[in-house]
């Protein structure tokens, strides 16, 4: 796909912050909808950071911990630019090594207190990169996936299925490679096992033009409440104990891993010098290591490992 080249005054910052923006107020909306009226809220934390700082610029990250729903979430917004990509950013495009950027988006993670409702993820976001004696590069990226610590595959396939309604306009064969790349991407390649069952995932996205490329990342986050929400109504009454927390905080580890070992998008954010406190809102409250653990044959969470295993669900 490689990046998209195109005059700054082309790209309107003001209209991709107020999506951005816009998307980060619905989607909190949409969630304090869901812990009600006598659940905790989302607490909006904004900040800055000022210029001659290795990162700078704002942002705003709404915070929930203890609520009724969700034991620990998050959705933010920034918009930062820096003086130099960081390596984790132009690994595999070196010839922009060196160049300043500025980049913004949201970006969500969802840890629900009880053990039947998945923990899930969303990202979009759009990047820049400068140079004074070269033309910027541009390019889009993003994505949602679904992390259940119990099976049901009724939840699994509807977030599939909303997912690949929402990328249909953009191409028959687009949901079917960004599943793809979702899968391959969210992989322990540590331990060899996937982190849940996927979703779709797209980066260095400038095919088609500028347009185009807004326009399927916006499809993406529009989607995220119509492939999740769903779920946590229909699961998040389901009685549990203290098996189904546990086997939760054991599995929570396996996003703990890959989150602080292989994101890109937590290696893009420390080493530019980003908000530890905003990139590190992803990483759930409890969570517990066991030596060398398996789960019993024929149990729910077996049956859960066997879910994992990436399939066509639509």
């Amino acid at each position: 796909m490689g990046v998209g080249r195109q005059s700054l005054e082309m790209i309107d910052a003001a209209l991709l912050r107020s999506y951005f923006t816009g998307l980060q107020t619905r989607i909190v909306a949409a969630l304090a909808a869901v812990e009600g009226a006598d659940g905790r809220q989302f607490r909006a934390d904004s900040w800055q950071k000022a210029a001659g700082e290795p990162l700078a610029g704002s942002g705003c990250t709404c915070i929930i911990e203890g609520g009724r729903v969700f034991e620990r979430g998050g959705v933010a917004f920034s918009q930062v630019s820096g003086s130099t990509l960081p390596a984790s950013a132009t690994a595999k495009r070196p010839e922009l090594a060196g160049r300043a950027f500025e980049a913004m988006g949201v970006s969500l993670v969802l840890h629900p207190q009880n053990p039947y409702c998945p923990t899930a993820h969303m990202n979009v976001r759009a990047l820049v990169a400068t140079r004074s004696d070269a033309g910027p590069v541009w390019w889009f990226g993003g994505g949602m996936d679904l992390t259940p610590y119990y099976p049901f595959s009724e939840d699994i396939r509807h977030f599939h299925a909303t997912c690949k309604q929402a990328l249909l306009p953009f191409g028959k064969d687009v949901h079917a490679r960004y599943k793809k790349w979702c899968d391959e991407y969210f992989f322990l390649k540590h331990r060899n096992e996937p982190r849940g069952v996927g979703g779709v995932f797209f980066d260095d996205l400038s095919e088609g033009g500028f347009e185009r490329c807004f326009a399927l990342t916006q499809a993406v986050g529009e989607a995220f409440t119509e492939a999740y929400l769903p779920i946590i109504d229909k699961r998040q009454g389901t009685p549990y104990g203290e098996r189904e927390r546990d086997f939760q905080a054991y599995r929570r580890g396996r996003y703990v891993e890959f989150n602080l070992v292989w994101d890109r998008g937590t290696l893009f954010g420390l080493q530019s010098g980003g908000r530890t406190e905003s990139i590190l809102m992803s990483l759930p409250p409890t969570v517990k290591w066991r030596y060398d653990w398996r789960p019993a044959a024929g149990s729910p969470e077996a049956e859960l490992y066997a879910l994992l295993e990436p399939r066509e669900w639509v």
